[in-house]
């Protein structure tokens, strides 16, 4: 009996189901809280940022741009217009950052008494002899006019100190009033990889038929890597607020041709809606479907 009764129920759904020839797709939109509470703030800083990787783009000139621009069309935040910070140099100069112990030039030692004019004679012309031999050219250290180049995530480390220095911060605040800053660092690197790729490629059987089958192959494809360090400080007290790591990759065939600068682009379209999402609430929108 039971048996029966959800049998009959079934199939009474399905014919309802069936009646209903009319429906409605209703849009609509599911708010998302954002990640830090900015409602003390009028005003918003991007600071600038400690970059490296590539010479091909600028990191922290295109990443402070980008960042403004969306800034002043998808939050209610106004932003501030002004130069970006020299962060490398300004962390070259407090303490934190690693200085080279300068070696201490070397001192001739004045002749015994009992050398002699005959010893003080080959002593002189040795060292002519070696002033004359050539001599490379020792390389450069790092000096707050010319920083080190960043090549690699681990050439960061030096200069993340800058972050916590909060009487930097604190100043710099003071001079915008007290907005909140965004900064970080960005390294945007290229990268290459090989391996085996599977890809749908299109086949006909002998009567035309076409079909869509998977096919693994090796391949050699190069791209870029980006990984951005977003770090949100509070102008009025100068300390840390809140900080947020990404990385997005993106690869390409081995013989196509990318510019740099686009797959910059391509991959912080894909960190925007992320980095949004941490100052305003954002809306996904979508469709519901109704039937009558």
């Amino acid at each position: 009996m039971a048996r029966t009764t959800r049998l009959l129920s079934g199939i009474a759904a399905i014919l309802l189901i069936a009646g209903c020839t009319n429906y409605y797709e209703i849009p609509i939109e599911t708010p998302i809280k954002p990640k830090l509470d900015v409602s003390a703030f009028q005003r918003v800083l991007v600071a600038g940022f400690i970059a490296g990787g590539t010479d091909d783009v600028d990191g922290n000139l295109e990443t402070t741009r980008l960042l403004r621009s969306q800034l002043r069309t998808k939050s209610d935040l106004r932003v501030i217009d002004t130069d970006v910070l020299p962060l490398m140099e300004v962390a070259n100069e407090t303490p934190g950052t690693p200085v080279e112990a300068k070696a201490e030039p070397t001192r001739a030692t004045p002749a015994s008494d009992g050398e002699g004019r005959e010893g003080r004679d080959a002593r002189e012309k040795e060292g002519k002899e070696t002033k004359a031999e050539p001599k490379g050219e020792a390389p450069q250290a790092a000096t707050p006019d010319k920083p080190a180049a960043i090549k690699d995530p681990k050439d960061l480390e030096p200069y993340e100190h800058i972050f916590a220095d909060v009487e930097y911060w604190k100043k710099i605040g003071e001079e915008y009033q007290n907005p909140l800053i965004v900064t970080g660092t960005v390294m945007f690197t290229p990268h290459q990889r090989s391996g085996i790729v599977q890809r749908e490629e299109e086949v006909y059987d002998s009567f035309g038929r076409r079909r869509v089958v998977p096919v693994r192959t090796y391949m050699e494809r190069k791209g870029y890597i980006l990984q951005p360090k977003f770090v949100f400080i509070d102008g009025r007290t100068g300390t840390v607020m809140h900080s947020e790591n990404f990385r997005e990759e993106v690869l390409y065939n081995a013989n196509q041709s990318t510019p740099a600068l686009s797959s910059y682009f391509e991959l912080m379209d894909r960190l925007i809606p992320s980095f949004l999402s941490t100052l305003s609430s954002q809306k996904i929108k979508g469709t519901r479907v109704l039937l009558q």
